[in-house]
């Protein structure tokens, strides 16, 4: 592991690191038996109501009970986020990155994951999980260094000409800015690349979609505390005068001031 000092210099600086050895192999193999079923009921899911979801494309992985909610336990996962945001940052987004065979997918356009830039602040930082190797040939990750610092986005030619290529080991983890340029590959082998991608943001923002909500038929009490943090139930809004009025333990938000 980098050191907490060389890490936030590197995401402030190049508004990337890549921290390998990241996800153990026995652990991998597991999420991605977990990411395929999660990917097959998507899929399902899509054909039930006409949804128009990408192929391979997972939109909130915490659904899914199993490694897909474990992985979020991992210290060496966690810390190097809290690093940068608090430790009260909580889950933006949870997504899938898989790219089928000979495919792409909705990352492949020239796109940054968040759309503020606020000077001297990072609101969000990014993580993509590798589960298999990235390589030039199953669509390694497109990224630019520094652009982090940019507002306009590059044209297709400068940000091609001056992009570097992700390629890294499965159990990686390509920590980046939320504001850094990046595009996916084109995946051009038999196989999937399959890779996971958290965001986190500050405690007091909003997430792409209400996890704690979204996960509340789920039977949660094998979660860890700090997992539930994470994902957000600990910052709620309150509904009504009784979850504001409850005991502080039992308060829908009870987030740590930062």
């Amino acid at each position: 592991m980098v050191t907490r000092e060389e890490f936030s210099k590197r995401i402030v600086s190049d508004g990337f690191a890549i921290v390998p050895h990241v996800i153990p192999a026995d652990m991998l193999q597991r999420l991605k038996i977990d990411l395929e079923i999660a990917i097959g009921k998507e899929a399902e899911y899509q054909v039930q109501t006409g949804a128009k979801i990408d192929y391979g494309m997972v939109l909130l992985c915490s659904l899914y009970p199993g490694e897909l909610i474990r992985l979020l336990d991992s210290t060496t996962l966690i810390e190097p986020f809290e690093w940068i945001l608090g430790t009260g940052c909580i889950i933006y987004a949870y997504t899938s990155s898989s790219m089928p065979p000979h495919g792409t997918n909705y990352s492949g356009r020239i796109h940054v994951d968040c759309p503020r830039l606020v000077p001297g602040y990072i609101t969000n930082l990014g993580a993509t999980i590798l589960l298999d190797d990235f390589t030039v040939g199953n669509g390694a990750t497109w990224y630019l260094p520094h652009s982090h610092l940019t507002l306009d986005q590059p044209t297709e030619a400068d940000f091609f000409n001056r992009a570097e290529r992700l390629i890294a080991k499965a159990g990686d983890v390509f920590f980046f800015h939320a504001r850094l340029w990046h595009a996916g590959g084109q995946n051009n082998t038999d196989q999937w690349r399959h890779a996971l991608t958290i965001n986190m943001c500050r405690s007091f923002m909003k997430q792409r979609l209400d996890i704690p909500r979204a996960m509340s038929r789920m039977d949660l009490s094998g979660v860890s505390e700090k997992t539930l943090q994470k994902l957000g139930f600990h910052s709620q809004v309150p509904a009504d005068y009784e979850e504001f009025y409850a005991p502080q333990d039992l308060r829908k938000y009870r987030q740590t001031a930062e």
